[in-house]
């Protein structure tokens, strides 16, 4: 049996097409994803899986245990701006969130050929918790003119073995998007760590023009 599929207008996850997944649950993908929680909640069968972009499962299914709540789960597919979506999906759950719910909805992901790590319900997950620090540094190093962009890029890709430097890669991929996250992880965290670089600033102030 296929995992039922329910597309609430644009999805960072699935910008495409969705593939298969097995299993007996609903995923809920787009930005209207949480406007239908509740009622695929109440007919669902081993999960319901609804998409994240900033935000916590928490500010949607709140944060005290909840008998339908319990198989609930959280999903991002980590997409660096406007880069295609990685092949990592983040799977979020609450501390009482049914565990074999969660066990489920892991089955239904990888049998779809995604990755997935599995997290628990903290502002930026894992992936923009660890990386968002690092490329701030990275401008703010470049802004106090401490080498070019280029020469920066060519020491963290010879001497780490990166495959792409990180300012190339947020001027690639978006460094108003880089901006956009962070500066919820600032609010959220209230961690100066999240405080966007200014080029990030200056990116996102155009952008908004």
């Amino acid at each position: 049996m296929p995992v039922n599929v329910i597309i609430t207008g644009r999805s960072r996850s699935f910008p495409k097409d969705v593939p298969p997944m097995p299993g007996s649950g609903t995923v809920l993908a787009g930005t209207a994803a949480a406007d239908v929680i509740s009622g695929a909640a109440k007919a669902c069968l081993d999960f319901v899986a609804v998409e994240l972009n900033n935000e916590c499962l928490g500010d949607h299914i709140g944060l005290d245990a909840d008998p339908i709540a319990a198989r609930i789960v959280g999903f991002a597919r980590f997409r660096l701006g406007t880069a295609d979506p990685s092949n990592l999906i983040e799977l979020v759950s609450m501390d009482w969130t049914d565990e074999d719910a969660v066990a489920a909805a892991k089955a239904a992901f990888e049998g779809g050929g995604f990755v997935v790590a599995c997290c628990a319900d903290r502002p930026g997950r894992i992936v923009n918790r660890l990386i968002r620090p690092y490329f701030n540094a990275v401008l703010r190093r470049l802004d106090d003119g401490l080498a070019s962009a280029a020469d920066m890029d060519k020491t963290l890709m010879l001497g780490l073995g990166y495959p792409e430097g990180p300012n190339a890669l947020l001027a690639r991929t978006g460094l108003a998007d880089h901006h956009e996250v962070t500066a919820v992880l600032e609010g959220a965290l209230g961690d100066n760590d999240f405080t966007p670089a200014r080029r990030a600033q200056i990116a996102w102030q155009r952008a908004s023009k």
